[in-house]
Order: C-alpha cells, then sequence, then structure tokens
C-alpha cells in the first residue's frame, strides 16, 4: 500500500461531505483524488484559493487560481 504524501490546504474553511468534519489534515495517497477533493471542498474554487502539497519536497502540485479585488 502507498504511503500518504500528498495534504489539501487553504486559508477557507473546507466543506462538503467528502472530508471527515474533524479531520481537516487528511493525506493522500493519490494526488489525483487529493485535487478532486480539494476542489470539491471550497464553495467556490475560482474565488477562494486552495492547494494541494506533496508532503515529502513540500512542492504545491495544485493551487487554484488567486483573485485580486478590483
Amino acid at each position: 500500500m502507498a504511503s500518504a504524501q500528498y495534504r489539501i490546504e487553504s486559508m477557507d474553511p473546507l466543506l462538503g461531505t467528502l472530508l471527515p468534519p474533524t479531520d481537516y489534515k487528511h493525506v493522500f495517497a493519490d494526488c489525483s483524488l487529493a485535487v478532486a477533493v480539494a476542489v470539491k471542498s471550497v464553495n467556490d474554487p475560482t474565488r477562494q484559493q486552495v492547494r494541494v502539497v506533496h508532503i515529502p519536497s513540500g512542492e504545491v502540485v495544485f493551487q487554484t487560481a488567486t483573485t485580486t479585488p478590483h
């Protein structure tokens, strides 16, 4: 079994049924699954920043675009 290597991070609250309600530090073994859960765990990924980090390297492997207020 592969070890968990990807973590979801966000400054905004993570919501939804894909994450356990008290486990916002859940880690994933599969990068694609972590990205899918990350996007589904914020209300609006076009306005809220969420990222997936590869734990061993610290590399951000996915990040939603950040928008600047007008």
